[in-house]
């Protein structure tokens, strides 16, 4: 028996919600794979630490992409089984990515020290791979930074460490072999700050955006449950 009345506006607005969550997967794949690649781009050590995070966005993009298709099957056909199980899986979605976000808080300091050791790391090898080359350089192009803590940092690994001289990169106005000339001006700012600068400025944004979606979450479980309700009260009709 199909529901009736108030409950086919329910059963509708459960698909209109599951149709943003389906998006909203998309999204999160889509985030995922090029935070991944941008941290191939910038992070110079290649491991299970710094892939962690889009690895993780893109799961749970996919997951969410599953289970709402799941949901507007289950909310178009009115199969009280699929619109229970998706329930659940929603509710368990939401309560992970709240455990996500609380670990996030308490680990924030460790993302600015992960870096810092892996940006040190990287001075350390930067004359070992082109890749590692490439990699500094392009940080300190993009944020206008020099070292680590400051341009000194480089003072303490070869072959800069004979010359006091710094990668060309850090150079203002950057001609080949400016690091080594010590008339050139060079960014006085450490990349480990200029980074944690940035996290800072999109912290808020992404905390809007996390918690715009857990609200969405909240209300397709709201949803769910009376179409749950609606769909069961009709097959004791029957």
């Amino acid at each position: 028996m199909a529901v009736e009345g108030g409950m086919k506006c329910v059963k509708f607005l459960v698909f209109f919600f599951n149709f943003l969550f389906w998006i909203c997967g998309i999204a999160l794949i889509a985030i995922g794979v090029y935070v991944q690649v941008q941290l191939n781009n910038s992070v110079i050590i290649k491991n299970a630490s710094s892939s962690g995070a889009p690895i993780v966005i893109i799961v749970v993009g996919v997951v969410i992409f599953f289970v709402s298709f799941f949901g507007c099957c289950g909310a178009w056909k009115e199969n009280y089984c699929m619109v229970t199980t998706f329930a659940i899986l929603l509710t368990l979605i939401f309560l992970v990515e709240i455990a996500a976000a609380i670990a996030g808080y308490v680990f924030k300091d460790q993302v600015n020290s992960f870096f810092d050791a892996s940006f040190k790391d990287g001075m350390s090898k930067y004359n070992a791979t082109k890749d590692i080359e490439e990699a500094l350089d392009d940080i300190q192009r993009s944020f206008n930074c020099c070292g680590a803590a400051n341009y000194t940092d480089w003072y303490q690994y070869p072959p800069f460490s004979l010359s006091k001289s710094v990668p060309d990169s850090c150079c203002i106005n950057e001609t080949k072999d400016c690091g080594k000339a010590s008339s050139s001006p060079i960014h006085p700012e450490g990349c480990v700050k200029k980074v944690n600068e940035l996290i800072k400025k999109n912290v808020v944004i992404v905390a809007g955006v996390a918690l715009g979606i857990a609200f969405f979450e909240l209300l397709g479980i709201i949803f769910a449950c009376c179409l749950m309700k609606g769909i069961r009260s009709g097959y004791e009709v029957m």
